[in-house]
């Protein structure tokens, strides 16, 4: 009988598979001094393979290294590995530092004659060809750099968390820490902090307003928000690397609307999404791997570090890409869930540690977990569960006196679980995974087509002649 953490005969196979197209397409690339695009998707195929066999790998290392955790929602309640997303991280990060010479190559080496050659220069417009612009000025190189310093530093401060157990109100900020060497370069090597006033203001503000030092104060919380939301959504199987995957491959489909042939070319919106291709499609194939073993039923958990790891990934592409407003309007079920948290975060609702949805061993279903009230709430927080029990946003439980003694934990699991009844886990996954799916889509529409309601254009439709 084959041991839980061997590769199978067919695994293997498989997986050498993948690791000879990606030598190949990487190979192959070189006859035409590389191709970055094509690179970066082989380097994801590499990921998916290494992610794979190390998380079969490492599993029972972790368990010794007491990185285990229990599955509360299985009957038997089993222990498994926890912690894995710092394995894909890490692939991730190797990854990101090996692809450097394709994107960069022509302008650090070619455009100066390299090898000592200094004193010939090789003109910009005979270096970068192609519909794409495969290749990144030399000055994108700084922020490649810094958002792969951000990304280290996130996930240096997860494994952290994951092996200390640090309190909520303790790591919120984790990662506004992981996000300083982003912002730093930000600040010397690009600085902008004007934003586009809407139309309407723009008679009252023109058409431009400087932020200044709050755009930091911005980003910062963009970057803090992001692997926070991550990490609320979460608590059943495959439910936190399936709303990332989400966001990646949505977000990716935005890069591509500015890199089609139908596009307008040269675009000035193209380095950036370029950008934002380079660091995703590597994401994918890492986080793939780990999807693989943390669906239903997990044999893995994926820890607190990957949930940091996938939305620094987002803050980055978002920050750096200059597109953070399309960034936060993919997170419209992380923020819903971030809101409808509120009284719970803040303590104006009792909260416990963990607020996951419980399992009930006699169903097999997932029902709502729910808070006690040691003491009857004051009125005003009385009144307000009791309306929002009429409307079937929470759920409560009175006494013989009406007191409330007990109301649903306030997070998006539970609210969907209250209007549909208990199901199973893989089952309210699929749902939620759905529903990012269907909010994703309403927001690529609502960011192309009705901003041009409150903004004088998209830019998506500006051409060669703005450049």
């Amino acid at each position: 009988m084959r041991q839980p953490n061997r590769l199978s005969l067919s695994e293997t196979a498989c997986l050498l598979a993948l690791v000879g197209v990606s030598i190949g397409i990487t190979a192959n690339s070189l006859r035409d001094d590389g191709r970055p695009l094509t690179v970066s998707f082989a380097f994801s195929l590499l990921g998916f393979a290494a992610s794979y066999s190390l998380i079969r790998w490492l599993g029972p290392t972790f368990m010794r290294a007491g990185l285990k955790g229990k599955d509360m929602a299985k009957v038997n309640k089993p222990e498994i590995p926890e912690t894995m997303g710092a394995v894909c991280a890490v692939v991730y990060l190797l990854l990101l530092i090996a692809f450097i010479p394709f994107p960069f190559y022509k302008d650090i080496v070619a455009a100066t004659s390299g090898g000592g050659n200094r004193d010939v220069v090789i003109q910009v417009d005979h270096v970068e060809t192609g519909r794409y612009l495969h290749r990144f000025p030399h000055n994108k190189l700084a922020s490649y750099l810094s958002g792969i310093l951000s990304l280290q530093a996130i996930v240096l401060l997860g494994i952290g968390d994951d092996l200390l157990d640090i309190r909520w109100r303790h790591k919120v900020l984790i990662p506004a820490l992981g996000a300083f060497p982003m912002l730093v370069v930000y600040f010397v090597d690009f600085g902008v902090t004007h934003v586009v006033v809407p139309l309407p203001l723009q008679k009252y503000l023109g058409q431009l307003i400087d932020l200044g030092w709050l755009y930091y104060v911005y980003m910062a919380a963009v970057a803090i928000f992001c692997p926070n939301s991550i990490n609320m959504l979460a608590g059943i199987n495959g439910i936190e690397v399936a709303q990332s995957l989400v966001i990646a491959l949505l977000l990716m489909i935005n890069d591509f609307l500015y890199l089609s042939p139908f596009t307008s070319y040269p675009h000035p919106a193209t380095d950036s999404h370029l950008f934002s291709i380079y660091f995703l499609i590597p994401f994918v194939g890492v986080s793939l791997a780990l999807l693989y073993h943390n669906w239903y039923p997990s044999k893995v958990f994926v820890g607190d570090t990957y949930c940091y790891f996938a939305g620094m990934v987002f803050a980055v592409v978002g920050i750096l890409g200059h597109f953070s407003k399309t960034l936060l309007l993919l997170f419209i079920p992380q923020m819903v869930n971030f809101l409808y948290s509120c009284p719970q975060l803040f303590h104006l609702i009792p909260c416990p540690r963990h607020r996951l949805p419980r399992y009930n061993p006699s169903t097999g279903l997932l029902e709502n977990s729910v808070t006690e009230w040691k003491q009857p709430p004051s009125w005003p927080i009385h009144f307000i569960l009791t309306t929002l029990a009429r409307f079937r946003l929470v759920g409560i439980k009175t006494n013989d006196r009406g007191e409330i003694v007990e109301s649903t934990n306030l997070t998006l699991l539970n609210l969907w679980l209250l209007w549909l009844g208990p199901m199973k886990e893989e089952r309210l996954v699929l749902h939620i995974v759905f529903l990012q799916i269907v909010c994703g889509i309403i927001a690529l529409f609502v960011r192309h087509r009705m901003a041009l309601l409150v903004f004088p254009a998209d830019n998506l439709s500006l051409g060669a002649s703005q450049v």
